[in-house]
């Protein structure tokens, strides 16, 4: 808070003016007093005080309406950020998204029906994303984390999802058709009703993951799979599935 000084009144010039000792000082002296008779005007001048007054108050309307229009700029922020999505629709490269997917993530914006098939997003993190009925198909997520992340019904079709996190992720129904996800963690995740056929599936963490209704396993890749649930290597070769080493690719 500022505080005021009120000036003193200073001497008249007649005063003033007998109190220099050289007369070649004197329109030093002048403009000297001058200066602190026109301060002592502008310091009692109730006008520049109100106009002080108004400053602060200014200042605290300005906050008050950034903080008003905060619900505005975080709008913005979301539609910029789907701006970027659709425009690079249907092209290779990350053009941004993935900032803008982990953005609208973060701030817990529905990303359903999201198209970025044949993307680069190599370590994203969409770690509880809300991604039903996406489009992943052909797309780079090699080392994401997708852990919780709910793809039911999405199509991640030739995905490369090499050592991604997909911790209790919900891929039911989902298409993994010829999906790379070799070394990734699908423990807990839900694959019923998903079609696997011809996906690589070697290193894998399957430890607790529902594999009872996966609907196509054929030619599957399940070599070396880790922590398999009791039968589940049986019942996949039975239903197609392959155990190959070497990358047949």
């Amino acid at each position: 808070m500022r505080v005021r000084i009120r000036r003193k009144r200073p001497d008249s010039w007649a005063i003033r003016k007998r109190t220099i000792t050289r007369a070649w000082t004197t329109p030093f002296w002048a403009f000297e007093w001058f200066c602190e008779y026109t301060a002592y005007l502008l310091n009692n001048w109730s006008f520049l005080e109100v106009l002080e007054y108004l400053s602060s108050f200014g200042v605290i309307i300005a906050v008050v309406f950034y903080f008003a229009e905060s619900g505005d700029r975080i709008k913005q922020k979301h539609y910029q950020a789907w701006q970027v999505i659709n425009t690079a629709q249907g092209k290779g490269g990350s053009g941004g998204r993935i900032e803008a997917l982990q953005e609208l993530n973060k701030d817990g914006i529905p990303l359903v029906g999201v198209d970025v098939s044949g993307a680069f997003l190599q370590g994203i993190h969409l770690a509880h994303a809300h991604l039903v009925r996406s489009n992943f198909s052909a797309a780079d997520l090699r080392d994401s984390d997708l852990a919780f992340v709910d793809l039911s019904d999405s199509d991640l079709q030739t995905a490369n999802l090499r050592q991604s996190n997909l911790h209790n992720a919900d891929l039911e129904r989902a298409k993994l058709i010829e999906a790379d996800l070799w070394g990734a963690d699908l423990s807990g995740a839900d694959l019923s009703g998903a079609t696997l056929n011809h996906a690589d599936l070697r290193n894998t963490n399957l430890e607790d993951f529902k594999w009872r209704e996966i609907a196509n396993l054929k030619e599957a890749n399940v070599f070396g799979v880790r922590n398999a649930p009791e039968g589940f290597v049986a019942y996949a070769l039975k239903h197609g599935a392959v155990q190959i080493e070497a990358d047949s690719r």
